[in-house]
């Protein structure tokens, strides 16, 4: 983790007080903030630093799968279980389970988390027997609970059990001191060794401190890789950042004001060029989900083809 602001030394702190202990802990804040390093380093300061580490992206799960992958299932419990398995709260076993994005979890799996927790044990699938679990339990989300609680879509008793101890971990625009620290950080992590990258200009970290970045940490990481990847010079100057997709907000200049849809617009058509039209590639860049991205380039051809899109120069 990277940062020296007085914000980030709360966190260190707190992060060092609840390592300590065994509690179950909820970690709170905006996508891209870092909630899994968080959780990583909650764990590595430990005293079950040397065990396991599982990470359960509940938001990844199959809907159809998601009770066999927490809970693991007996052989034959159903077609195609020709094996039993070890479900992922009993391999964590020793260690930490590190549930992320557990607004995602259904219903119906959050009762019967609700209950594994509680009793600290579970029943694998098509089985009978009952298995002891001894795990420390921190989860993770970008959501408000409290108003998915009263929307009915966030059960209050689960709510109440993983949050006996909150983090929040800060966005990036509440601690913009610590941009040149992250951005030397993630030089040296994407510069190539034969063509290193040193440092970025000043009018070119004067374009990095004043944008807001919705994106946070994550989004800052984006843009500087890709910004080393597109540059030959060791000093990347604010021309570079113009090819930045995700810098495209904060490069206009001043007196080019356009519609939100229209930036959006122009950094979805450059993300492509850059990516030689690989989509996929183009969501990474971008820091958003390809099926975002196929949503937005059909609404593209749609207008395309009424004349509602103009030229896509930017």
């Amino acid at each position: 983790m990277v940062g020296d602001s007085p914000v980030m030394h709360h966190l260190y702190e707190l992060i060092e007080k609840v390592s300590q202990i065994k509690s179950t802990i909820l970690i709170l804040g905006e996508t891209g903030t870092g909630k899994e390093l968080v959780a990583h380093y909650i764990h590595s300061a430990g005293q079950h630093r040397a065990n396991a580490f599982v990470t359960v992206d509940c938001s990844a799960l199959s809907p159809t799968l998601i009770e066999s992958e927490l809970f693991g299932h007996a052989k034959g419990a159903f077609t195609g279980a020709d094996q039993a398995k070890v479900g992922l709260l009993q391999s964590a076993n020793g260690g930490t389970l590190f549930l992320d994005e557990i607004g995602e979890l259904p219903l119906p799996l959050q009762a019967k988390l609700l209950r594994a927790l509680q009793e600290k044990e579970i029943r694998p699938v098509g089985s009978t027997e009952r298995i002891s679990i001894d795990a420390r339990i921190i989860a993770a989300t970008n959501r408000n609970l409290e108003t998915e609680i009263r929307a009915g879509k966030f059960r209050q008793e689960l709510y109440f059990r993983l949050s006996v101890v909150e983090i929040t971990v800060p966005t990036l625009r509440t601690h913009k001191i610590d941009i040149p620290l992250l951005v030397a950080h993630f030089l040296e992590k994407f510069s190539d060794p034969f063509h290193p990258v040193h440092e970025f200009s000043n009018d070119a970290m004067q374009k990095l401190l004043a944008y807001n970045w919705p994106g946070n940490v994550r989004e800052l990481e984006n843009v500087i890789e890709c910004a080393v990847a597109l540059s030959s010079a060791h000093v990347l100057t604010i021309d570079d950042l113009a090819f930045v997709p995700r810098a495209a907000m904060c490069a206009l200049s001043s007196d080019e004001l356009l519609p939100l849809a229209e930036i959006q617009r122009r950094a979805i058509l450059l993300a492509l060029r850059i990516a030689g039209n690989d989509r996929i590639q183009a969501a990474r860049l971008l820091g958003i989900g390809k099926t975002t991205l196929y949503r937005k380039l059909k609404g593209y051809l749609a207008d395309l083809s009424t004349g509602a899109v103009q030229g896509t120069s930017s």
